[in-house]
This record gives C-alpha cells, sequence and structure tokens, in this order.
C-alpha cells in the first residue's frame, strides 16, 4: 500500500523533528519515520548553546521543553590542577540566551514530537525502518519502510535525510561520505547520582596528569561525566577491567572518585563515543536532501551537535517550502540549501579541532603553553568572538517566520 505526503523524514532527532515542525507551520503534509520505538536511549548529546535556544524560543518549543525538566549553566571552565585556565561566562551574551542548558535529548524531541502532533497532516511512525528509495525517471520519489503495520511504501515530493552520523538515507542514496579523523580522543559517557544536589556548577573540563574530564549536572540530580581517552584507545582500556577503569577515571576527578567506585558496576555502565568528523560527498539529489548529522558529523567539543541540527532545520525550511510551491525538487533547488551551509560547517569543524587540541592534548609543549595561551584569550578582543562563534555559529541562522501560516 502506497501513501502519499509532501515531505517525508527519516529520523526524529532534533534536526527531524525541527524542519517537521516548520513545514506543518508552513502548511505541508509530513510523514517522520524513526527507527526507535521511543526516545529513551543510550547517550545523546544534551547541552544547547545560546543559538539554539534562540530559534527553538522562536518556533514556540523552548518553553515546554525546559518545563520538562533542565539546567541552566553559566560558565565553561577549563580548569587544571585546581587552577581555572579558561573561563568563559555566557551572562557576556545579551539575556534572555545568557547561559548553556542541559537538557535531556528527550524533552526537546518529546515537546517538538506534540507540537507537531497538534498540525494537520502530520503522520509519525515509530519502530520503523526504511529498506529502500523508490526511485523513477532518476530521482527519489519515496521510501519502502518495514514498521508495526508491516511493509509500507511513503511517496513524496522530497525525502529528508535525518537519521545520524551513519545515516541509512546516504547510504541508500549512493552518497560516499568522508570520515575525517580529526581528533586525537574518543569519549566514555556516563552518569552518576548526585546525592545532595545543589545549584548546577559550571559546564568544566578537568584537567591533570590522567585523561581530561568533561563535567556538569544533567536533569535530574545526576553528574554527566565524560572521560576522553586516546582515539580508538578503547579496547586496550577496557581489556583491563571496570576496576582499571575507574581507578583511571578516579585519578582524574578525585572529587568524585567515590561516587564513580558506588555506582560504575560494569563496562555496560559506558557508552563509548567514537569521535570523528564527516561529511557527505553530496548533500542533495533528485529528490532528496541531507540534514544534520547525516550530511556532516562533527566532535562533541563545543557542544554544537544540538545547535548545528536546528540550524540546519530552519535553512532548510525556505529552500524545501519552496521546492513544494514550485513543485521542482531538484538537485540545483535543494543545493541552495548546502550553498548556504557548507562553508558555514567547516568552519565550525575546524574551530572543534582547535578546541580540541587546546584544551584535550597531553604533551609537553601544549601543557607549557596552555595556561599562558588561557591568559592571552582572556585578556583580547580575541575573547568575545570566539564566545559569539560558540554560541551563535559561524554566522547569525534567521528563521523564516514569513512562511509559517499556522
Amino acid at each position: 500500500m502506497d501513501d502519499e505526503t509532501d515531505f517525508c523524514v527519516v529520523g526524529a532527532g532534533p534536526a527531524g523533528l525541527v524542519l517537521a515542525l516548520l513545514l506543518l507551520r508552513s502548511g505541508a503534509r509530513v510523514t517522520v519515520l524513526e527507527r526507535a520505538s521511543s526516545f529513551s536511549r543510550d547517550y545523546r548529546g544534551e547541552i544547547l548553546q545560546p543559538g539554539g535556544l534562540a530559534l527553538l524560543d522562536q518556533l514556540g518549543v523552548l518553553a515546554g521543553a525546559r518545563a520538562r525538566g533542565g539546567y541552566a549553566h553559566r560558565r565553561f571552565r577549563l580548569v587544571e590542577r585546581g587552577r581555572a585556565l579558561l573561563d568563559i561566562d555566557y551572562r557576556r551574551l545579551p539575556a534572555p540566551y545568557d547561559h548553556l542548558l542541559s537538557l535531556p535529548q528527550r524533552h526537546l524531541l518529546e515537546e517538538l514530537l506534540a507540537q507537531c502532533r497538534g498540525r494537520d497532516g502530520f503522520d509519525y511512525r515509530a519502530g520503523t525502518r526504511i529498506s529502500e528509495l523508490v526511485r523513477e525517471d532518476g530521482r527519489v520519489r519515496g521510501v519502502v519502510a518495514d514498521g508495526p503495520d508491516g511493509r509500507r511504501t511513503v511517496r513524496a515530493h522530497c525525502v529528508v535525510g535525518a537519521d545520524g552520523r551513519f545515516s541509512k538515507t546516504r547510504r541508500l542514496a549512493g552518497i560516499d561520505g568522508q570520515r575525517l579523523e580529526a581528533f586525537d580522543h574518543d569519549v566514555l559517557w556516563f552518569k552518576v547520582p548526585l546525592p545532595c544536589p545543589a545549584d548546577p556548577p559550571d559546564v568544566t573540563i578537568f584537567r591533570s596528569s590522567a585523561n581530561p574530564v568533561l563535567a556538569y549536572h544533567s536533569y535530574p540530580d545526576r553528574l554527566q561525566l565524560g572521560w576522553t581517552l586516546p582515539h580508538r584507545g578503547y579496547a586496550a582500556v577496557a581489556e583491563h577491567g571496570i576496576e582499571h577503569v575507574k581507578q583511571q577515571i578516579g585519578r582524574a576527578i578525585p572529587q568524585y572518585a567515590e561516587l564513580i567506585d558506588a555506582h560504575l558496576h560494569t563496562l555496560a555502565d559506558l557508552s563509548l563515543l567514537d569521535v570523528f568528523a564527516g561529511c557527505a560527498d553530496r548533500w542533495a539529489v533528485d529528490g532528496l536532501l541531507l540534514i544534520g548529522d547525516s550530511a556532516h558529523t562533527h566532535s562533541p567539543i563545543g557542544a554544537q551537535g544540538i545547535n548545528l541540527a536546528i540550524q540546519d532545520a530552519v535553512l532548510a525550511h525556505p529552500v524545501l517550502v519552496d521546492s513544494l510551491r514550485s513543485r521542482d525538487a531538484g538537485a540545483a533547488r535543494l543545493d541552495r540549501f548546502t550553498g548556504q551551509r557548507r562553508r558555514s560547517v567547516e568552519r565550525v569543524l575546524k574551530l572543534q579541532v582547535l578546541q580540541s587540541r587546546a584544551m584535550l592534548s597531553q604533551n609537553r609543549v601544549g601543557n607549557a603553553l596552555r595556561p599562558r595561551a588561557a591568559r592571552l584569550l582572556a585578556h583580547t578582543p580575541v575573547y568575545p568572538r570566539v564566545l559569539r562563534r560558540i554560541a551563535y555559529g559561524d554566522r547569525p541562522v534567521v528563521l523564516a517566520a514569513d512562511l509559517l501560516t499556522r
């Protein structure tokens, strides 16, 4: 059986659901296919930068997502052996988006999905995997998907791949993706309960003689920790067992060593993030557009993942509305999005590589230069420019409010 829609969005992450809501509010019909059955999954990014907060607020989503629970963080700090080398104060930015927000990703996705479900023309299918693309006359016309109701074909004016760094949509489209080993570290993520919750502290990278650790409060009353280790070095660490891993992490952050020892029991309590950069060779073919991690993959450094996803959706929105109105979903028209976006994400990647080397590297030269570089950054005009770049991205992203009809 064939179903008809204007846009078939594959993937219900931040990019896919923000785009779906924007298209629905512009009068389009949207079907979203999501392979997971729920939003309760392993570790996913949850830090929102001010630029993402502003866009979500304009879309009318931020208040509802925050009401589900989250924590505001006013500062990002780099601390080495108890001394703050870098103290980035987000309160230097204009209110009300003068902070970072740690928000469980499911809270954002649940709010976006609730608002999508309140619009005519929306069809959401959880637990559904695409198996092939429908092609006619050399262009993509839809997808074949398997879900709880069996196999169905969803025909669409345009298919949007928003299904992540290992995108099946991209693979089925025959689009190659370049994996760039631009980072020297992977990250082991885990959470431990805070027995005496207080006001959320800063988002902090702790450096010592051991591998650096990222820490922040995660709702509700949890401490999110990310222990960095050499890229592709997990197997060598894991073969020594969980007790060895706990000991190594405890050395890096002794103030949390007892919590770690009490609440990490097996290696299964840890989520390994293979950190790499990537970029699809093409972001558009006739009838199909890639956005978010499907098009470009980034490191968690600098908390850019959700911001980039939201920005992609906001910038793809007017291009897709125009394609529907003109009945033209050809690659040339869809690549208007690529032309706006590719240079910006490349600049974000370059900044992330610099941040990673400056804050996470472990070598004699870097360790000697880091304190001086941090002091120089804090007392020159470069500081506010870097803060704005991290907070808002390479350039301002403006929501096409004139296209929102409902």
